[in-house]
């Protein structure tokens, strides 16, 4: 299986070449310890100081080699596939097998990091609804009040086995604005700047 890079993948790793193959080894150590311990703006900071670079290219490179090396190891791929989805990044044969040596050095430690990540939040599984209408009351006799009344069915763990349920109401305009926000969060999530901060929490 090979990895498929997106553009802005490729050119945050394109920083890689312009350092010497040991900061290379440093930034992936970095890259490890941030997805164990999570990011440090200090420690971006002070590379950036060494190398007289800018502190976001310093940040692009570490994350790339974080999203490389984790999408690598949640896929298992082997050394031929690893070493061809970097080949289209134009690296030298050195940087390429500096890069495949972290990855077999680090893979079965990074998958287990991943397994301690993974999100243990109730997820949907499926949902169930019905719509009532009051059409009177004792004090008015015509009046239509639509009311959603909705089961939401929700898993949680790795076997996918239904946990619990929700039972929530709402009216028609409240769940249309409920609508437009989901949408709205779900344009969010196709940014580029999301996409940067999934890469260190996938």
């Amino acid at each position: 299986m090979l990895l498929v890079l997106s553009e802005e993948h490729k050119e945050h790793l394109s920083f890689l070449p312009k350092v010497d193959v040991a900061v290379v080894a440093e930034f992936g150590r970095i890259a490890l310890e941030f997805l164990r311990r999570g990011t440090s703006r200090k420690i971006y900071e002070g590379a950036a100081r060494k190398l007289c670079v800018p502190v976001e290219m310093v940040q692009h490179g570490v994350e790339g080699l974080m999203f490389l090396m984790t999408e690598s190891s949640k896929h298992m791929i082997s050394e031929v596939d690893f070493l061809d989805s970097v080949l289209v990044l134009g690296f030298g044969e050195e940087l390429n097998q500096i890069l495949l040596q972290l990855y077999l050095q680090h893979h079965s430690q990074i998958r287990s990091v991943l397994t301690l990540l993974s999100s243990n939040m109730p997820a949907y599984h499926n949902v169930e609804w019905r719509l009532d209408v009051q059409l009177a009351s004792r004090s008015i006799r015509h009046q239509a009040i639509p009311m959603l009344t909705l089961r939401l069915l929700l898993t949680r763990g790795r076997d996918g086995s239904t946990d619990h349920s929700r039972v929530l109401q709402t009216d028609p305009s409240t769940l249309l604005h409920l609508i437009s926000t989901l949408e709205a969060a779900l344009a969010a999530m196709k940014t580029s700047h999301t996409r940067r901060i999934l890469r260190n929490i996938k």
